[in-house]
């Protein structure tokens, strides 16, 4: 895979259309080999049985075709291989002399066994047609499954760096509707043409049996459709990727939309909301009408050509019936069908043939159309694909120390983007058994300094350490595995109580109940309707801001890692929880290392040390009173501001 790298990122979330040519197309088709293969058999067998019933449905065409235009109406005497195949006897069966023909009751012989083999093709066509259609779609969308569960898994394993510059709703489109592409790429490109260009040639030949003049002009008019095609192509590319780009827009602004609902409510920005939607919409909407414009633009004149082509063969047919010319190949098959001169069977044969194969050119020119706008779909589900995790795996990883004794930032420098610099000349360490409270105003590193402990970033320079232990000699999931965190906002499901603390891992009601009554959250959730089994509705709407706090924490807590990281805690939190929850963690920690983010001073004083951050920098670091004590102390004048704002 190739390393993507960040302003690549941005290109592609961005508004520059890739270049789709031949050879990225073919590329990309390489590149669903992987989801294709666990499908492979499948699509074998299922191509397979499409070939040979596209045979015998062919072959049975041409022998009903004469049995019912030469036999049925005319009352021609049967070939012998007719004859055979419908069980009658040698008086049906011509001997080649002229005038040779049927009786009134051997016409209706022959009827009759036409329409009984007819129904009976009927029931076995329409019954196979249905479970090739059925086993189709399964193949399909199991391929499609393989794509989506990929794009899904790299999706999470990419560090917060792409997300941050990622649109949710861009990803959300990426993986439910430019991955579905697999499935037309496949079916389209590589499946359809085959059977388009089978359909062709075999339309081809059976036109030559009859006259190759009449095939050859077939070939020669194939020459302006494709030069029309090669013309529109590109527009139709830049109109596929706007539409893509456009519909992606406005599954973002609906996710942006309802994610925000009650900010939008609260500020009254329902119509400011409805404009832009409609705005989008309409994006949206434009794109789509233009690409579909310039497709019907391109049918019309292919279709106009291949009409006139058709008028000017059926024209030309029509004379060599008139004139009872010999067909090219007749006198060779005169055995199995009777179509040795130019007779109303061969006609309408004939005919239906160069029908078959301009429906087939059409088709084949749709197909191409249709494939700018699915590698252009399947470009984006691609991005996925081969974008390389920034945040990686080491080649010999090494096993996660144990116990935990200390943790080490040591001279970190980190910024998001090169014009904005985050963490500088970062040094901190925290030891096992302490709470250690990090400090500071907004925007001066806090979180951040906790997701490089995570590993959602790597530093651009500096290491985090576990005991010595870098972080990045250690696998990432043993990583997450061992620290567990309780994030400022509180992300709850529309599940049960317990399942909502739980859902980390496979916990039982024990452990759960334990978490709940150290974060304080036992007493609230007894007195809910069914106790730890009550159903909290979408995103635990039916709990106060408190409430859903103390279980974030609670599930923070059941994954009894040696690492904890809180995130503003107590923030919502009356004074006499916040002291229960303190002195609860302060038990439970004492073999742990536990960080706590926030701004709240009571929260701040409970904790064991402090790590004030400053425009990137740990600028002091000790216990609460030490620190109060420094005259001037930059921590100080933010406690100071801190109580003064609280006496306002």
């Amino acid at each position: 895979m190739s390393d993507t790298s960040l302003p690549a990122v941005e290109a592609t979330i961005g508004t520059v259309m890739p270049a789709i040519t031949l050879r990225r197309m073919g590329a990309l088709m390489l590149k669903t080999w992987p989801f294709i293969r666990p499908m492979l058999k499948h699509l074998i067998l299922f191509m397979a049985v499409g070939l040979v019933a596209s045979i015998i449905f062919s072959g049975t065409a041409l022998l009903a075709q004469d049995l019912f235009s030469n036999k049925v109406l005319m009352g021609n005497k049967l070939q012998p291989l007719q004859a055979a195949l419908l069980l009658l006897d040698d008086t049906y069966v011509t001997t080649g002399a002229d005038g040779e023909t049927m009786n009134a009751t051997q016409r209706k012989v022959v009827r009759d066994l036409l329409v009984a083999c007819f129904a009976v093709g009927v029931v076995v066509g329409l019954t196979l047609l249905a479970l090739l259609g059925y086993y189709g779609t399964w193949i399909w969308h199991c391929i499609n499954q393989n794509l989506r569960v990929a794009m899904i898994e790299r999706a999470e394993h990419l560090s917060l760096k792409y997300h941050s510059h990622a649109r949710v709703g861009d990803a959300i489109f990426r993986v439910y509707q430019d991955s579905s592409m697999i499935i037309n790429v496949v079916e389209q490109g590589i499946v359809a043409p085959i059977v388009t260009l089978y359909a062709i040639l075999l339309a081809l030949a059976f036109i030559a049996f009859f006259d190759p003049m009449v095939a050859f002009m077939c070939i020669v008019v194939a020459v302006p459709m494709v030069w029309l095609t090669v013309l529109f192509t590109p527009r139709i590319r830049q109109r596929a990727w706007k539409n893509r780009r456009a519909a992606s827009d406005l599954t973002s602004r609906l996710q942006e939309s309802f994610s925000a609902i009650k900010i939008v409510k609260a500020n009254r920005a329902e119509q400011r909301i409805w404009r832009r939607f409609d705005q989008d919409s309409y994006r949206a909407l434009d794109a789509a009408f233009y690409l579909r414009l310039e497709i019907i633009a391109l049918t019309l004149l292919v279709m106009t050509i291949g009409g006139i082509t058709m008028i000017a063969l059926e024209y030309v047919m029509v004379n060599w019936v008139i004139e009872e010319r010999e067909t090219f190949l007749g006198a060779l098959v005169v055995a199995f069908i009777g179509f040795s001169i130019w007779n109303l069977g061969a006609f309408q044969h004939a005919t239906g043939y160069v029908s078959e194969t301009m429906h087939s050119s059409f088709n084949f020119m749709r197909l191409w159309t249709r494939l700018q706008d699915l590698f252009m779909g399947l470009e984006r589900a691609f991005f996925f694909i081969d974008l390389q995790p920034e945040v990686a795996d080491p080649d010999n990883s090494i096993a996660f120390p144990s116990p935990i004794e200390s943790v080490d930032w040591q001279d970190i420098d980190f910024s998001y983007a090169t014009d904005r610099i985050v963490l500088q000349s970062l040094d901190l360490t925290a030891r096992a058994g302490t709470i250690t409270a990090i400090v500071g105003t907004t925007g001066s590193g806090k979180s951040t300094l906790m997701s490089l402990l995570l590993r959602l970033y790597d530093p651009d320079r500096g290491s985090v350490l576990l005991n010595d232990v870098n972080l990045k000699d250690l696998k990432v999931d043993d990583i997450r595995h061992n620290m567990a965190i309780a994030l400022q906002k509180n992300v709850l499901f529309a599940t049960s109580v317990v399942e909502n603390i739980g859902y980390a891992g496979d916990y039982n009601r024990e452990q759960i109940k334990v978490a709940a009554r150290i974060a304080c959250a036992d007493d609230f959730i007894n007195e809910l309707p069914d106790g730890y089994d009550t159903e909290l509705g979408e995103r635990g709407g039916k709990l106060s801001t408190g409430q859903r706090q103390r279980l974030s924490i609670a599930r923070a807590i059941v994954r009894d890692t040696p690492i904890l990281i809180l995130d503003e805690p107590t923030a919502s939190l009356d004074a006499e929880t916040e002291h229960q929850l303190l002195e609860n963690l302060a038990e439970w920690g004492t073999d742990r290392v536990v960080f706590i983010i926030t701004h709240r001073l009571s929260t701040i004083r409970s904790t064991d040390r402090i790590a004030f951050l400053e425009d990137g920098r740990i600028v002091e670091y000790g216990a609460h009173d030490d620190l109060m004590a420094m005259a001037g102390g930059r921590y100080r004048r933010f406690v100071e501001a801190e109580t003064h704002g609280t006496d306002a």
